[in-house]
């Protein structure tokens, strides 16, 4: 059975998309077929212009391109705000089942979140949709994504509270732009680590090419399979 991983971060521009890249990237170059998705894209004006395009050009993915994502909107705002925008509003068992699509081809797949995990991603008179339920509607784990310098522990703490009273299990998370050298991204990860009982499962230096993982990657995401 396919598995998979919802990918969150603690922000919006924290490297999310890029890190998510290089997931991808790793297990691809250990023989998996890896798979990646995104319900909903905001800023791009073509799949290929867009996070979507980004992951599969530099992790190396066997995909075709429109199963990419579910929806795509032009302006680079919140899902909600850009479908209110330009219409066509996020379906939750649209989402699923381009999803499951996905699951049917790979061995694993990653999906990414928009922004960090509070987001808004459907808001009319029909529905309101949060990016949590299309979590939950996947029935994934999450790995959060953070940047390694000033302010993490708190964005990093909240992040972690808010998923654990949605209900919704981290497994694990990285820093991007760490340094090794520096004494503060260590005492962060530290101090990550001591205040959410949450590992840092990995680290990725600025323009790194790959993730330095602090576990093994293959039974984090496949267990002891």
């Amino acid at each position: 059975m396919a598995k998979g991983i919802f990918i969150t971060g603690t922000g919006t521009d924290i490297g999310k998309t890029y890190v998510t890249a290089l997931l991808a990237k790793s297990l691809v170059q250990k023989g998996i077929n890896a798979g990646y998705y995104k319900a909903a894209i905001s800023g791009a004006e073509s799949i290929e212009e867009s996070d979507a395009g980004y992951v599969k050009k530099i992790s190396g993915i066997n995909q075709e391109t429109e199963t990419l994502l579910s929806y795509l909107y032009k302006n680079p705002l919140s899902p909600h705000l850009s479908a209110r925008i330009e219409g066509n509003p996020v379906e939750l068992e649209e989402v699923k089942k381009d999803f499951e699509t996905v699951l049917k081809s790979h061995e694993y797949v990653f999906v990414e979140g928009s922004g960090g995990i509070v987001c808004p991603i459907r808001l009319d008179e029909k529905c309101f949709i949060m990016l949590e339920d299309i979590v939950k509607s996947l029935e994934l784990d999450t790995l959060i994504v953070a940047d390694a310098g000033l302010g993490t522990i708190n964005a990093v703490v909240l992040t972690v509270s808010y998923l654990r009273e949605k209900g919704i299990k981290v497994r694990g998370i990285i820093l991007n732009n760490y340094n090794e050298n520096s004494l503060m991204h260590k005492d962060n990860l530290f101090m990550i680590e001591k205040l959410t009982d949450v590992k840092v499962i990995g680290t990725v230096s600025s323009n790194a090419e790959n993730i330095d993982y602090l576990c093994d990657p293959i039974k984090l995401y496949f267990g002891d399979e």
